[in-house]
């Protein structure tokens, strides 16, 4: 059944209770009127277009954005034409035979029957042996990574006998990454410019992108090959790329909050037609006092700012050009108190600049920083509070908070930062063997170095409990947790006790007094 276009109905009952009753020539309401003098009788003949001589008309309609440009020139465009092919597989549907089987085999290998148990009380507490465990309320997996994961393992079950490869760590974990070298999955190599070698690939082979994503470059590449693709792209990741797709149409340039040589922002950048990273607040306000104040004819000024963003930003990047019109996006696993006070300060860099009515024209930003990446930083806060409140308040001083997660998990990182800027002792392990039977820790610090080797359990006063809050990055499984947690429980057994007769070891007051840093790889 057809129907009549909105605007041509309203058409004709405009001109039914106006000029149809004198005769007078109308001017052109609706797309399917050709000529401004055309009588009253040939209007309503031609005013009369259905839906779909609409719809045949904007498909034959050239597809031209604001800038003249074909619409096919935006990356976004390219990413969905590569994963609309039938061998570009993603989300679960795809995987239906085995997802079942794929789920109970995941909560075998990483569920924690301690963990579970702990959030079965009001305060996720466990007191066991003269210690007090005090879980954050938001941590380990989210749902993102469980997606990927199971994705992951799905193409292991589905294609038996086919070659897979990873074109980079599933995630930042490496329980989980080792599992996925045991099932014989191919990671491809980088060379020591951190570019990666897909000569390896063949026709027919399957290749599956991990949580972070990939960049446009490397579907590219995958698409010609003739591959089968497995896409474990977390959403949340796709929604900053829709976000930077935004500010490609609006004509702004990407200022993205994040470490540019991260997988995740590799992958956000190359969806961007011009950008520049930010690493923190720091660099923020560096570039938001570039905007503010120079000028081109200032040529030494301006060589500074590009030697320091030479490698974050676009190849073609002209700061005079490009810092006129911004937009916001950000590498979701970043701190989100961090990212937002960027966007408040180039909100108001950009404002003193053009004017509070321009705002619109010359900034813009939506918030992409994931819910979990939110919730655990939260947690984790909630955890300090306990740490600082009086007893009455529900206060219970902390000796420290135990962060698990990859040492390459930015997300972990950053749940370290916040103990450690509110003056809590705090640790960042990356797999429960960092903590040893002689007491020591080994672990990583908020700068990215490695500490070798330090004391892990101080001296305490007799008949107080060893009270340790623990949380862990968005990829790590309670598994991985529980295993460290049992490890303090024995330090407990074994030191603890030591302690509260008062004796410390001259072996013990050694580490305590040195350590040894690494760089973190």
């Amino acid at each position: 059944m057809q129907f009549l276009n909105f605007e041509v109905v309203l058409s004709i009952l405009l001109l039914s209770s106006s000029s149809c009753c004198y005769g007078f020539t109308t001017p052109r309401l609706s797309s399917s009127i050709t000529s401004r003098t055309t009588t009253t009788s040939s209007f309503l003949l031609s005013a009369i277009e259905t839906n779909d001589d609409v719809v045949e008309k904007k498909k034959a309609a050239p597809k031209k954005m604001q800038n003249g440009r074909d619409k096919m020139e935006f990356l976004k465009n390219q990413r969905d034409a590569i994963a609309k092919k039938k061998d570009y597989l993603r989300g679960a549907g795809a995987f239906k035979k085995v997802k079942k089987e794929v789920t109970q085999s995941m909560r075998d290998q990483f569920d924690s029957d301690m963990m579970n148990q702990m959030k079965e009380t009001p305060n996720f507490k466990l007191e066991k042996d003269g210690a007090e465990f005090y879980l954050a309320k938001d941590h380990g997996f989210c749902w993102g990574v469980e997606r990927s994961i199971n994705l992951a393992y799905s193409a292991v079950e589905t294609f038996p006998d086919a070659q897979l490869h990873i074109t980079n760590e599933l995630i930042h974990n490496p329980m989980v990454n080792d599992k996925l070298h045991a099932k014989n999955v191919n990671f491809i190599q980088k060379d020591g410019e951190n570019q990666k070698d897909f000569s390896q690939i063949a026709e027919g082979d399957v290749v599956m992108l991990p949580a972070f994503g990939a960049t446009l470059d490397e579907m590219k590449i995958l698409d010609a090959k003739k591959v089968k693709v497995v896409d474990t792209t977390c959403p949340w990741v796709a929604k900053v790329w829709n976000t930077v797709h935004t500010h490609q149409i609006r004509g702004l340039t990407s200022v993205i909050h994040g470490k540019y040589g991260h997988e995740e922002t590799m992958a956000t950048k190359s969806m961007c037609e011009t950008y520049i990273c930010v690493k923190n607040l720091e660099e923020a306000e560096y570039l938001a006092d570039f905007v503010a104040s120079a000028t081109e004819e200032d040529t030494e000024r301006t060589e500074a700012f590009m030697e320091k963003f030479k490698k974050a930003c676009s190849s073609h990047f002209d700061p005079h050009k490009h810092l006129i019109k911004i937009g916001l996006a950000n590498q979701t696993t970043m701190y989100k108190k961090e990212t937002r006070a960027i966007g408040q300060l180039l909100q108001k860099t950009i404002m003193s600049k053009f004017g509070p009515d321009l705002i619109n024209e010359h900034y813009y930003e939506f918030d992409t920083i994931c819910d979990a990446t939110q919730v655990r930083q939260d947690a984790v806060d909630e955890l300090c509070n306990m740490h600082y409140n009086k007893p009455e308040d529900g206060g219970n001083e902390l000796d420290f908070i135990l962060v698990v997660g990859g040492f390459d998990s930015s997300n972990t990182a950053h749940l370290l930062e916040i103990p450690q800027m509110r003056g809590v002792r705090s640790y960042h392990i990356n797999e429960a063997e960092c903590i040893r039977a002689d007491n020591t820790i080994k672990h990583r610090t908020m700068d990215g170095g490695i500490v070798e080797s330090e004391t892990l359990l101080l001296p305490k006063e007799p008949g107080t409990k060893l009270r340790v809050g623990v949380t862990s990055g968005a990829s790590t499984p309670d598994k991985e947790v529980q295993d460290a947690l049992g490890i303090i429980m024995m330090l407990n057994q074994l030191y603890y006790q030591k302690s509260k007769e008062g004796s410390t070891t001259e072996e013990e007051e050694e580490r305590n007094d040195t350590t040894t840093i690494t760089a973190c790889n």
